[in-house]
């Protein structure tokens, strides 16, 4: 999640055994509101858990509750969530949200997990993993950052349930990181990009893609596995994720 301009980001980074306080609830008076003037870079479990909690196939969730943009910096094509104008409302709300609370919560986007939290990942070093590190968000609005409920960052991930999104991303957020290692001139062709955008977000279209067209014949993959792709949307993602990697960065020929 990319934090409002009020947002303050405290200049320290946070480890896995750093500690703070946070308590969220409907008792508080700023419940729901880190809801609104929201921009949230949505990752491809993300779409994943909420197309298939509202019954909607990829393109439909994406074209009604998604904006597309460039990622800054890497021209990697990516969709944030669209903000719904309620009435009464200041900012635009995530779709999803209501007075009493979020209607998707149990399959709620993986920023939406970690708030107050943030995580980066400075470069890409062969590793996903290995240069991350996490910070606190200090919006004004939010009264959850002075209760006395005490955590590690560690216990909030757990809490949170953040460790199945981070698992399944990993392989997209290894893509996205070794294209920000490229020279800022080196560019990937539209080709790619389209490429890209299929696999992280139109799952149901690169199903399509796979067995509907001569992807296998070019592309051979085993028999079993070949029919678990058919019914098992993570096992599809990892795949897609794993052929994009062979595509996208395969080394040159020798």
């Amino acid at each position: 999640m990319k934090p409002p301009t009020a947002s303050i980001i405290e200049p320290r980074r946070l480890n896995p055994d750093s500690r703070f306080r946070f308590r969220c609830g409907k008792d508080l008076p700023c419940f729901t509101q880190c809801c609104r003037g929201i921009h949230i870079i949505l990752t491809p479990f993300d779409i994943l858990r909420l197309k298939r909690r509202l019954g909607l196939p990829s393109t439909e969730f994406l074209a009604l509750y998604t904006e597309p943009q460039l990622l800054e910096k890497t021209d990697i094509p990516v969709v944030t969530l669209r903000g719904l104008q309620q009435e009464g409302a200041g900012e635009p709300a995530c779709p999803f949200v209501r007075p009493e609370g979020c209607l998707v919560y149990e399959d709620r986007p993986a920023s939406c997990r970690y708030y107050p939290v943030g995580t980066a990942t400075l470069a890409w070093k062969g590793d996903p993993d290995g240069d991350a590190f996490y910070f606190l968000v200090r919006e004004a609005h939010c009264r959850g950052l002075a209760e006395d409920r005490e955590w590690t960052v560690l216990e909030w991930r757990n809490d949170q349930g953040v460790d199945e999104h981070d698992r399944v991303n990993a392989p997209w957020t290894e893509l996205i990181l070794r294209k920000r290692s490229f020279p800022g001139a080196l560019h990937w062709t539209e080709k790619a990009k389209e490429l890209f955008f299929l696999v992280s977000y139109d799952l149901d279209r690169f199903r399509r893609f796979v067995f509907e067209s001569s992807f296998l014949r070019r592309y051979p993959v085993a028999a079993e596995e070949t029919e678990r792709l058919k019914t098992d949307e993570a096992a599809l993602l990892h795949f897609g994720l794993r052929w994009l990697k062979d595509v996208l960065f395969r080394p040159p020929a020798q």
